[in-house]
């Protein structure tokens, strides 16, 4: 899967690649020949550790946060120059019933996962549609946006807009050769699974055909696909990569 057209690196920014799935996906697309830049709202030993490497920058910046990411941004373009892709990959969770759901976390919801995403994307597309040379623009998603799962409804709204978005932007930029997909994991083992009863972890094991957790590194071979040329032909869609518990 080549990340080279016209023999130079593609520069992907990536939000949220600090911790977690981010960092899987950073890690993967630097071993795959990018260049990649990404940030979060804090740092992390997995980013210390790559301070100062050729074709990698971080910054710390907030989606809740406007000019901190349009600063990224620019810092970002001025080092590998304009993105070839983005990838929505930052967002928080508050697991919790709707009914006892405080307003400040659904107020932080929805600024980061759904207009902190709206905005940095905006920002991208933009830098896209003057370079004319099309893009990738990459969304991860959620099995929470396809299936109910009880204490995640006001997660799985941002998710299931996050979705939506992605068809419509996929018909919006297709005339200027960009490309809009998405990808939907379903639980995979990370910091935030830790967190999980045994219980529910079990519970989720039995509901899932393949019989284990996924993991970070399960869902990069699809971002690098999606962002190759061998996806040239592909908009607009949801990959869901989550053992078949959706099935």
């Amino acid at each position: 899967m080549s990340n080279r057209s016209t023999g130079q690196p593609r520069h992907v920014v990536i939000s949220g690649g600090s911790r977690g799935l981010g960092k899987a996906i950073v890690q993967g697309l630097l071993d795959a020949g990018y260049q990649v830049s990404t940030f979060s709202r804090n740092s992390s030993e997995f980013i210390e550790r790559f301070a100062g490497r050729e074709g990698f920058y971080f910054a710390r910046a907030d989606l809740a946060d406007g000019p901190s990411v349009s600063s990224f941004l620019k810092s970002a373009e001025a080092l590998f120059g304009r993105p070839y892709a983005l990838i929505n990959c930052a967002a928080i969770a508050v697991d919790g019933l709707l009914a006892t759901t405080s307003e400040d976390s659904i107020r932080k919801l929805l600024l980061v996962n759904a207009e902190g995403t709206l905005r940095f994307t905006r920002l991208v597309v933009r830098r896209m549609l003057s370079a004319r040379s099309g893009g990738v623009i990459l969304n991860i998603s959620s099995i929470s946006s396809l299936r109910g799962f009880t204490g995640m409804s006001a997660y799985a709204f941002t998710k299931g807009g996050l979705d939506a978005f992605t068809r419509a932007l996929a018909r919006e930029l297709g005339e200027q050769k960009i490309r809009v997909n998405s990808i939907a994991p379903g639980y995979y083992d990370t910091d935030m699974s830790h967190n999980m009863s045994n219980a529910h972890k079990q519970q989720i094991l039995r509901r899932t055909p393949l019989g284990r957790l996924g993991s970070p590194e399960d869902v990069v071979g699809a971002v690098l696909f999606f962002l190759s040329d061998q996806a040239s032909f592909i908009t607009g869609q949801c990959l869901v990569i989550d053992g078949g518990s959706t099935v």
